[in-house]
């Protein structure tokens, strides 16, 4: 697996929030995570991902400068910040096999977060059960749409999706959406500039 980034810091069933070791390093938007845990490693996707102050009473005020500048002049500010970013789970690795489903146990708080490996990675793309689990969670997130899209991207960006892929994405999608027309016309559009 790779190296450690965040640690969780709420978690129920369905999400976990978790902070960044560093204020400046977020996951992307779309992007997959994986939290290990005794026999087996949860799968996140990372849909939320926001930057503020640590101190409720301190704010980060407009200085004129850039970041560069600031970092130079006043590095200090930059302590009191941190970056959270919440997760959707969307299934666990148990003994060599991939869950598209609710865990038993929320994540452990004080867990560390990590990018997923390649092979899990694979793994996980070998089915898209997971778009259900998306929608299964769509009242946590803002748009599903714009998610899925990211989610696309990452994985063009890994090379893990291919035209075929796409099509049963799409076939699941359209599934999914109810066969609305508008909707699955305008998001293929989308997904036709992202690859």
């Amino acid at each position: 697996m790779n190296k450690p980034f965040a640690e969780i810091i709420e978690s129920s069933l369905h999400t976990w929030l978790a902070q960044s070791w560093q204020w400046n390093q977020p996951p992307h938007y779309g992007s997959l995570v994986a939290v290990q845990q005794e026999k087996r490693t949860l799968i996140g996707l990372v849909y939320e991902v926001g930057t503020g102050s640590m101190d409720p009473t301190r704010y980060p005020f407009a200085y004129q400068k850039t970041q560069e500048e600031l970092l130079r002049e006043q590095p200090q500010i930059f302590e009191f910040l941190k970056t959270t970013f919440s997760c959707l789970v969307l299934g666990y690795h148990h003994q060599d096999r991939m869950r598209y489903i609710t865990p038993s146990q929320p994540a452990t708080i004080h867990s560390f977060v990590q990018p997923i490996s390649d092979d899990l990675n694979r793994q996980f793309f070998a089915h898209d059960q997971y778009i259900h689990r998306i929608f299964g969670l769509g009242n946590k997130i803002n748009n599903i749409d714009e998610l899925l899209l990211a989610l696309i991207g990452q994985q063009m960006e890994n090379k893990l999706m291919n035209q075929e892929k796409i099509m049963q994405f799409m076939d699941t999608y359209s599934l999914l959406t109810g066969n609305d027309y508008r909707r699955i016309k305008l998001f293929l559009q989308r997904v036709e500039r992202t690859i």
